[in-house]
C-alpha cells in the first residue's frame, strides 16, 4: 500500500504566498478606483463652487413674488398698462342718461343734443315709467337712421326701479358702467346724466378740451367734511324698497342707528361726475373688494350717490390723487342747499354762461330756455343734431363700422371751447392743486 508523502515546510509557504497575491490585485484595483471616484467628486464640487461663486444670483428681493393675490393683480395691471398702445388723439366719452316715468320726451331731446358718432350711449327709462313709454323710446332710437347706422346708442330693455335718495340709482349707475365696459368698445371717460340735464357745449368743444388732458383725471366734487351729513344720513339706516319691490315708493329709517365707519374715511359731493375708464373698471372688477364693501354700506345710506363713488376713489391710493375738485355742472342750490336745486329758467342763462361749464341742471320739461341754448350756444335745430366736424365727415364714413375722430384737427369747436378750457384750466392750476386730492 502506497502511503501520502508528507509536505515540505518550504512547499507550504509557496502556497500561502500564492493565496495571497490572488485576493491583494483586486483590492489594489479597488482602492486606486475608489481614490479616483473621490478625486474626481472633490473636484468637480470645488469647481461648481467655484464658478458659483462667479454667477450672478437673483437677489431675494428680486426673485421673491408678492404673497397676495390684490399684490399680482396691481403687478399685472401696470404691465398692461406698459404694454398699452398710446390712446387715440380725441378721447371718446361714455354716457348714461337716465330718467323716470313721463321722461321719455326729455331723454330723446337730451340725447340729441350730446350725440356724437365717436361717443357710446345706454339711455334707461326706470321701471316706473310705462312699458309704453319704453317701448316708444327704444322704437324711436331704432327708427332713427343716424343711430342705426353708428350703432352707438343702448336702451336698456330690462329697467330697474331707481329711488333717487336711495342705493338703487347708485346699482343703476355701475349696471350702465358694466354694459358699457362690456359692449361699449375703447371709451376714455364715463358721464352720467338725467333727462334733466342740459349741454351748455358741444360735443366737438367737450372733445377738443379734453383732447389735452391726460387720461387719469376723474372730474368728481368730494369732501371728507360731511358735517350735518354725519347725523342726517351716515349714522340713520335707511331701507330703499326699490332693492325688493316692482312699486316705487319712498325710503324708510329703522330705529337702529351705526357708528361712522374705521374700516375706510367717509366721504360726500355731487351725485354727477366724469370717471375715467381705469376707476369704473375698479368699481366694477375692484380686486382688493372695497368697491364691494362701500356698496353694501351704502346700500343703508341715505342719497347714496352723493357719497358712494367719492368715498371708494379717495380710499384707494391708485385713485385718489387722481380727482379734479368739480363735477362739470352748473346748478343752482338754497343757500344751505335743499334736497333739490332750483330748476333753471331764462333768468339763469347769464350765470350758466359764465360758469363756463360743459352741463347744467335742473331743466324742466320744454322749458324755453333749452331752446334759447339749442339757438345761442349749440346751433342745434329743432328735433336735430348739433352740428360738428362729424356731420362734415358724414358721407365719408362706411355704415355699420365704428366712427372715430383721428385727428383734433378734424373736430369743429365753437365758443364754447374757450368758456370750458378757461374753467378747466383754471381748476388743474390752482395753487396746491396737488396737495388738495380727496382732503
Amino acid at each position: 500500500m502506497l502511503e501520502a508523502k508528507p509536505p515540505s515546510p518550504g512547499s507550504g509557504a509557496a502556497a500561502h504566498a500564492h493565496g495571497h497575491r490572488r485576493w491583494a490585485a483586486p483590492l489594489l484595483a479597488s482602492v486606486l478606483l475608489s481614490s479616483l471616484l473621490i478625486s474626481a467628486s472633490l473636484f468637480f464640487s470645488s469647481s461648481r463652487a467655484l464658478l458659483l461663486s462667479f454667477s450672478p444670483l437673483p437677489s431675494s428681493a428680486a426673485s421673491a413674488e408678492p404673497l397676495f393675490v390684490e399684490a399680482k393683480l396691481r403687478q399685472q395691471m401696470r404691465a398692461e398698462g406698459e404694454r398699452t398702445p398710446p390712446p387715440p388723439a380725441v378721447p371718446r366719452i361714455a354716457y348714461l342718461v337716465s330718467g323716470s316715468a313721463g321722461d321719455g320726451a326729455a331723454l330723446r331731446r337730451t340725447l340729441r343734443a350730446l350725440y356724437h358718432p365717436a361717443n357710446t350711449y345706454v339711455v334707461h327709462l326706470d321701471l316706473e315709467a310705462p312699458a309704453a313709454e319704453r317701448a316708444e323710446l327704444a322704437a324711436a332710437v331704432r327708427a332713427d337712421p343716424v343711430y342705426a347706422r353708428f350703432r352707438n346708442v343702448r336702451v336698456v330693455t330690462r329697467a330697474n326701479l331707481v329711488t333717487y335718495r336711495g342705493p338703487t340709482m347708485v346699482a343703476n349707475t355701475l349696471h350702465a358702467a358694466a354694459i358699457l365696459l362690456r359692449e361699449g368698445g375703447d371709451w376714455d371717460w364715463f358721464i352720467n346724466l338725467s333727462a334733466s340735464d342740459y349741454p351748455l357745449v358741444t360735443q366737438d368743444d367737450l372733445l377738443h378740451v379734453l383732447s389735452e388732458l391726460p387720461r387719469q383725471l376723474n372730474f368728481i366734487e368730494h369732501t371728507s367734511d360731511i358735517g350735518w351729513k354725519e347725523y342726517q344720513r351716515a349714522k340713520p339706516v335707511i331701507i330703499d324698497p326699490g332693492l325688493y319691490s316692482l312699486q316705487k315708493s319712498d325710503v324708510f329709517w329703522i330705529t337702529e342707528k351705526r357708528s361712522v365707519p374705521t374700516a375706510f374715511k367717509l366721504f360726500t359731493g355731487s351725485a354727477w361726475m366724469m370717471l375715467t375708464h381705469q376707476f369704473i373698471e375698479y368699481c366694477i372688477w375692484g380686486w382688493d373688494n372695497l368697491p364691494r364693501t362701500v356698496l353694501m354700506y351704502y346700500a343703508n345710506f341715505l342719497s347714496s350717490p352723493e357719497g358712494y363713488f367719492h368715498t371708494v376713489i379717495c380710499n384707494v391710493p391708485e385713485f385718489r390723487n387722481t380727482t379734479v375738485n368739480h363735477d362739470l355742472h352748473f346748478i343752482s342750490w338754497d343757500n344751505p342747499p335743499k334736497q333739490h336745486p332750483h330748476y333753471l329758467t331764462v333768468d339763469d342763462f347769464d350765470s350758466m354762461l359764465n360758469s363756463n361749464a360743459p352741463f347744467a341742471r335742473k331743466f324742466g320739461r320744454e322749458d324755453p330756455v333749452l331752446d334759447k341754448i339749442d339757438q345761442e350756444l349749440l346751433g342745434r335745430q329743432p328735433d336735430g343734431f348739433v352740428p360738428g366736424g362729424w356731420t362734415d365727415m358724414l358721407n365719408t364714413t362706411e355704415k355699420g363700422k365704428p366712427f372715430t375722430v383721428e385727428r383734433v384737427q378734424d373736430l369743429r369747436p365753437g365758443p364754447g371751447v374757450d368758456r370750458l378750457k378757461k374753467l378747466v384750466t383754471g381748476l388743474l392750476t390752482q395753487e396746491g392743486f396737488d396737495d388738495k386730492h380727496c382732503l
